[in-house]
């Protein structure tokens, strides 16, 4: 399909009349060769006159506009094509002014290294009667640069460090810059971060006892009622059991008064056999202890008879 238009276009301009030689299709001087960056929008200008009028006049031609890419060992490829007032393009190529207008430059967006290439623009031009009134081509080479992108580092930051970076960059495409404000603030001293920390220990420490202490609290088992204490006093009397003997209130033994039970028993003896007695309080410790006494500690006097 492409083989036939540039046909089509070479017949016409073959086969049109000498009055066709006031037609010109017209580029910028000196920019025949554009270059841009990748991701850039870039214009490639045209546009096409007749002698004695301007490229602004109103049309009253019918147009035939192509534009192609051609690269090197590939096929030429058509980007844009209006035919019979109808526009179709590819992703990212259109005309920079509607038709109908005399000014048939090409808008390329979002480029890439694969977009470098030759663009020519071919223009075909014919009256109301469908007379060809002019046919011309033109190439613009377009070179589309890879991206590069920079990188500075700034380390052991300090406040003299503080202010405006520039970042300026030049290629043959072109030069660009800008503008960075850094501001660097100083934080707390070594000191005070040591402090804070050393507080957060210590709170963290006391927090800890407390617990602990909280918890052996809770822990400790109730005193024994029963428990001997050291500081307790002794009973102010003894609890003397009937019939046994009694101390009297300055502490000497007063009497001894033994138990009826504690008595010999009353009987005649052998005749002739004499049976030694012992006065009537002292009974002996092995009757006592027959009879379930409880031996009694006494204490003991001194030479004032009082107890010791």
């Amino acid at each position: 399909m492409v083989f036939l238009l540039q046909v089509l276009f070479l017949g016409l301009s073959t086969f049109a009349p000498a009055s066709c030689a006031q037609f010109q299709l017209h580029v910028p001087s000196g920019r025949d060769r554009v270059l841009a960056v990748e991701g850039d929008e870039v214009v490639l200008p045209a546009w096409y006159t007749f002698q004695g009028e301007a490229a602004s006049a109103q049309p009253w031609e019918t147009l035939t506009l192509m534009w192609f890419l051609e690269q090197e060992g590939q096929d030429l490829k058509q980007v844009l094509a209006h035919i019979n007032k109808v526009t179709t393009s590819q992703d990212g190529v259109s005309l920079v002014y509607p038709m109908p207008s005399r000014n048939v430059s090409l808008r390329l967006r979002g480029l890439r290294e694969k977009d470098s290439g030759s663009y020519r623009c071919s223009v075909n031009v014919q009256d109301k009667q469908g007379t060809s009134r002019g046919h011309d081509s033109k190439t613009l080479k377009l070179d589309v640069w890879d991206a590069i992108s920079g990188l500075l580092s700034l380390r052991n930051l300090s406040s003299s460090m503080s202010g405006v970076y520039i970042c300026k960059a030049s290629n043959r495409v072109g030069s660009a810059s800008c503008n960075v404000t850094l501001e660097v603030s100083t934080g707390p001293g070594a000191a005070v971060v040591a402090g804070a920390v050393v507080g957060t220990l210590v709170g963290l420490g006391l927090l800890a006892g407390l617990v602990l202490l909280y918890q052996r609290q809770g822990k400790v088992p109730e005193e024994v009622a029963n428990d001997i204490k050291e500081d307790a006093t002794a009973p102010r009397t003894l609890p003397w059991p009937k019939g046994s003997d009694t101390i009297s209130k300055n502490g000497t033994l007063s009497s001894v008064t033994s138990s009826p039970a504690l008595r010999p028993p009353h009987g005649s003896s052998r005749l002739g056999a004499s049976t030694p007695t012992r006065s009537h309080g002292w009974v002996s410790p092995s009757a006592l202890s027959r009879k379930g006494a409880v031996p009694v500690m006494v204490p003991a006097q001194n030479q004032a008879g009082s107890l010791v």
